[in-house]
């Protein structure tokens, strides 16, 4: 089977900063991903460079098989390729049920028809009770599934979600975590990246690569990437020493 996404040796330069550095993954169809690592360690660039926001210096990126390593991102997108960004930015003066229909429209050109399938997403993200309010003043939470709601109508193979429950409550970003773990049923396979909500990781990942200064330092299931000395050391320090037990 071809994997959904592949990364092989891809290197980024910023001058003569290295932000990432010879990175290779693999990931199959339905698989939940998790990049991790502490700020600055390459995880927003990879997701640019993944969705055709950034191209790469050096090394292939293929998704299904296809090489995208020089494709324009509105490409990317109608490949399969969907993103949330850190900083949510919805159309303000639009409802929460508009913003969803927009990707829609990248498939169909029919109102009804993008309103239906905006509607099921909302329902799936439980945000249907919002559907006709403005997207101007939702609280961070409800912006956040927004951002999830928006990428999934544009019916992506491969979701990015880029600090997907940065800023949320504990129990806030469990309860999404719960959602993100369900997005395989709709044919979605998922790379997320987080800082320090490891509760998450734990929670929902299939597998984990840390990053650290740019470059891949561990692969593994989430129960094994707590317990390796390079991880503690690096990244998660002694205060996460609890989930190895």
């Amino acid at each position: 089977m071809t994997p959904v996404l592949e990364m092989q040796n891809v290197t980024k330069c910023f001058g003569g900063l290295r932000a990432v550095k010879g990175v290779s993954l693999e990931m199959n169809a339905g698989e939940i991903l998790f990049i991790i690592g502490p700020n600055g360690a390459g995880k927003t660039t990879v997701f640019n460079l993944i969705s055709g926001f950034l191209h790469p210096d050096e090394g292939v990126i293929l998704f299904q098989g296809k090489n995208i390593s020089r494709m324009a991102p509105h490409r990317a997108a109608r490949l399969g390729i969907g993103r949330t960004f850190q900083i949510v930015k919805p159309l303000p003066s639009l409802t929460v049920l508009q913003n969803v229909m927009l990707g829609a429209f990248m498939h169909t050109g029919n109102l009804s028809h993008a309103e239906s399938e905006a509607a099921k997403i909302l329902d799936f993200l439980q945000m249907s009770h919002l559907s006709k309010f403005s997207a101007r003043g939702l609280p961070l939470a409800a912006l956040k599934r927004l951002e999830i709601a928006r990428a999934l109508a544009t019916k992506p193979k491969l979701i990015l979600l880029d600090e997907v429950v940065s800023g949320l409550t504990t129990s806030e970003a469990l309860a999404l975590a719960e959602l993100v773990k369900r997005l395989p049923e709709w044919g979605v396979s998922v790379v997320g990246g987080v800082e320090h909500v490891m509760q998450v990781v734990m929670k929902i990942a299939d597998r984990v690569i840390v990053l650290d200064y740019g470059a891949k330092i561990a692969e593994g299931s989430p129960a094994e990437v707590v317990k390796l000395p390079v991880v503690v050391e690096a990244y998660l320090g002694p205060k996460y020493k609890e989930l190895t037990q």
